[in-house]
């Protein structure tokens, strides 16, 4: 699972800037600026961070500031919702109605049974988008979120021996289709898992001293 997941300000936008306009991109690395050497980890019912997502509005990219895991009569979740596992989407269209893309650079899956923490990241440290999808929520006090569960995929081979899933990916030639797109679940996760394998190979899983 991915529980948390860092967005260092210093990010470099590559295909992403034809794929989100120029604001947005300002937006989100304010963010980053204002947010710095922070570890994104999944919304409390006591600590309300919201971190940026990207999500579709009349067609259009659009940042939003949102819920990590899933709002249920009011409280946070009792069911594991920060993740989704991309194979029950396939079968669960009404899950699949409403998506986003998480903005990040790296994100950490602690090594078992060593314990060891790892950083997976792009070679060049690019700006990553993990999908996701949401679903709106409103705590006991009235005030409604955006909610959001990162898409988990069966890892890679060659990481097997640090972690056994990964996020899905989406690259940002893919963006406007995993946004706005209308084809069939499996359909949408079956052609995201491909477009995805040419981000996966940048991927690299870097030990680290302590924990995120």
């Amino acid at each position: 699972m991915c529980a948390s997941y860092g967005l260092d300000p210093r990010f470099t936008e590559r295909d992403y800037v034809d794929a989100v306009d120029a604001d947005l991109l300002q937006k989100l690395r304010g963010w980053a600026e204002e947010n710095a050497d922070e570890t994104l980890r999944p919304t409390g019912k006591n600590k309300r961070n919201l971190n940026p997502l990207i999500v579709s509005s009349g067609g259009a990219p659009t940042l939003e500031l949102a819920w990590w895991g899933y709002l249920v009569d009011g409280e946070p979740a009792k069911f594991p919702s920060i993740n989704s596992r991309s194979e029950r989407l396939r079968d669960r269209p009404a899950a699949l109605r409403s998506r986003a893309i998480v903005p990040a650079t790296r994100w950490f899956e602690m090594q078992k049974p060593s314990r060891t923490w790892h950083s997976f990241a792009a070679e060049d440290d690019g700006l990553l988008g993990m999908a996701a999808v949401t679903r709106p929520g409103r705590t006991s006090d009235g005030a409604e979120f955006t909610c959001y569960s990162i898409i988990m995929r069966p890892g890679l081979e060659r990481h097997a021996g640090v972690h056994e899933r990964m996020p899905l990916l989406i690259p940002a030639g893919f963006a406007p289709e995993w946004l706005s797109g209308d084809a069939p679940a499996q359909d949408l996760i079956d052609a995201a898992l491909g477009a995805a394998s040419a981000e996966d190979q940048r991927i690299r899983a870097r030990p680290m001293t302590g924990r995120p």
